[in-house]
């Protein structure tokens, strides 16, 4: 027993701070929910409508919020409070899946409904977001933890995914989405209950006389894209979630169409990814140092484009649950990795745009990818889009591929001033 537990104290070190405990707790009961509502609104818009475009309609309305008011949003995260910040967002966004329970138990709920409700999401996400993704360097007590606490933020997320799916499609096909709805709005509670316990040492701030939210806007800007390793991890994303994500809102037309099944093989379809994303994110929590995390980032849209491919034309529903296990892996060795570079990085004082640029580039970007898909899968069909989006997946993996010993050297200063290499390296 004493073996087991020494094996798992460095995946889970960054569990030792008391906050960051709080908050992955937290997160963890809340997530579930949230994946939840996410199989019943792609499920409940597929049953209203019919209609691929539909589906890339609304994953369009829900995240395209965050492309234009993210930066803005990381703007108040390096000014404000991001402790405040996440009370405010986590209410908000319960009061949201409340208000789709209540319009789908009492049957009033249309397509529009979940449109404008997806839009308010979104809102709420261009700051919650951002502020999330800084908030976890005042969480974990010890720099070094910082890497690990990324890594754990993204397996209890896919972690989440493996569950709730599976848990939504059983409801789903017993008593119908609005009680997907309910409990995602209900499991809020968790988060908010675990943010109000945290003890936090204050975040000095510092605000320049006369400062300009266009100049910090700005500057923000330039800091991120002139810097050649920040610019290309950018890109990256931001092509891994035009092409590779939008298969999330065609998932739907396979469980159906392909494999004549109904909610509860979406659920399945969904949860293997959520196996693949929590195996890659267990294998990142497990890593002692950032260094090595650049051929991840390399590597991983190419392991997504495989996937992608293969599952897009698999008629048998073994392999295409297999697929989905790597297209989630390499989804999840993409993001953490790019997060947890990214981070180490960043100067403090420009952290929050920075990460308002790394959701802009992730989920500010997605909106147009599902609004692409779901138009071309209306043409071509979803298989021959998701096609598509793999071989682009596996050429964007080339071409950072041919960038990386450039960049690794534009790097190495900085990981020499932290310590992270010695100067013999």
């Amino acid at each position: 027993m004493d073996f087991g537990v020494s094996n798992l104290k460095p995946i889970l070190r960054a569990l030792e701070s008391r906050n960051y405990r709080l908050f992955f707790i937290g997160q963890a009961i809340s997530l579930i929910g949230t994946w939840m509502t996410q199989i019943a609104t792609i499920w409940l818009v597929y049953h209203l409508t019919n209609s691929a475009l539909f589906l890339g309609v609304v994953g369009f309305s829900s995240q395209i919020p965050s492309f234009f008011l993210t930066p803005f949003g990381g703007i108040v995260v390096d000014r404000w409070n991001r402790h405040r910040i996440l009370i405010i967002t986590q209410i908000l966004s319960m009061v949201q899946s409340l208000a789709l329970a209540f319009l789908a138990m009492t049957g009033l709920i249309t397509v529009w409904h979940i449109i404008l409700l997806s839009i308010f999401q979104g809102l709420i996400t261009a700051f919650d977001s951002p502020a999330r993704q800084a908030f976890v360097t005042e969480l974990v007590e010890r720099r070094e933890d910082l890497g690990n606490a990324i890594a754990l933020n993204s397996s209890i997320f896919n972690g989440a995914r493996l569950v709730g799916p599976a848990i939504a499609g059983v409801i789903i096909a017993s008593v119908g989405t609005a009680t997907c709805f309910l409990i995602d709005g209900l499991s809020y509670i968790a988060v908010i209950a675990g943010l109000l316990a945290m003890k936090l040492k204050p975040r000095k701030i510092t605000i320049q006389a006369n400062e300009n939210i266009w100049q910090r806007l700005k500057e923000g800007f330039i800091y991120a894209f002139g810097f050649p390793p920040i610019r290309a991890i950018l890109l990256l994303i931001a092509l891994f979630s035009f092409v590779g994500m939008p298969y999330t809102v065609l998932i739907p037309i396979f469980a159906t169409k392909v494999f004549q099944g109904g909610a509860e093989v979406l659920g399945f379809l969904t949860a293997a990814s959520g196996v693949g994303a929590l195996i890659g994110g267990i294998y990142l929590s497990s890593r002692q140092t950032v260094l090595g995390l650049g051929k991840i980032i390399a590597f991983s849209p190419a392991i997504l484009g495989i996937g992608l491919i293969i599952f897009s034309q698999s008629n048998t529903l073994w392999l295409s649950l297999l697929m989905m296990l790597v297209i989630g892996c390499g989804s999840i060795l993409q993001i953490a990795s790019s997060n947890t570079i990214l981070q180490t990085i960043v100067d403090e004082d420009k952290r929050g745009r920075l990460m308002s640029l790394y959701t802009m580039a992730f989920l500010g970007i997605l909106p147009f990818g599902n609004l692409a898909a779901g138009a071309l899968a209306n043409k071509i069909g979803a298989p021959n889009t998701i096609t598509i989006g793999g071989i682009i997946c596996i050429l964007g993996s080339l071409a950072f591929s041919t960038q990386l010993p450039r960049l690794r050297r534009l790097v190495r200063p900085i990981y020499h001033e932290m310590g992270i290499i010695s100067n013999n390296s």
